[in-house]
């Protein structure tokens, strides 16, 4: 088996920041011809952007913010889609869901206790949450501050 690499809170940061940068550019390399192309209609066709101010917040079932900040598909094809929630303390989780896609959650302010597969963990500010296609799962602050995340969804059922 070959060795894999373990990686650290920054270098899966980065990861994450620099997966969302290259999503948010929309092209597509035509296979026929090996120039890049717009994809018509895509929300992440051309570099820009994304200001927080400017993005609306809507109310999440357990009353935490939510702000969707991009979506659209990547060059290589996965839709992607961003947004950045906010729990204050003490509110109840969302209801546990199955997702039909991959997420990372970056943990950015505050303690998120993630429900999944029987277990339950806790993460911090700089950890990362992994969401594989299929789990039912729930994040909720576990903290008596405002948890603030960020989650990438890839693929799937992702629009």
């Amino acid at each position: 088996m070959a060795h894999m690499k373990n990686f650290n809170r920054r270098e899966v940061c980065a990861g994450l920041s620099a997966a969302a940068v290259i999503g948010m550019t929309g092209v597509r390399m035509s296979e026929a011809q090996g120039t890049v192309v717009a994809v018509a209609g895509n929300g992440l066709a051309q570099s820009r952007v994304f200001r927080f101010a400017e993005t609306p917040a809507s109310t999440m079932p357990n009353g935490a913010e939510r702000r969707e900040m991009a979506k659209g598909t990547l060059a290589t094809g996965e839709a992607i889609s961003l947004h950045e929630s906010v729990q204050p303390a003490g509110l109840p989780p969302n209801p546990a869901h199955v997702v039909q896609h991959s997420e990372f959650i970056a943990v950015l302010a505050g303690t998120l206790e993630y429900k999944h597969d029987g277990k339950t963990e806790l993460a911090t500010a700089g950890d990362v949450i992994y969401v594989a296609v299929g789990t039912n799962h729930a994040v909720r602050n576990a903290g008596d501050v405002p948890a603030k995340y960020v989650v990438l969804q890839i693929s799937g059922d992702t629009k």
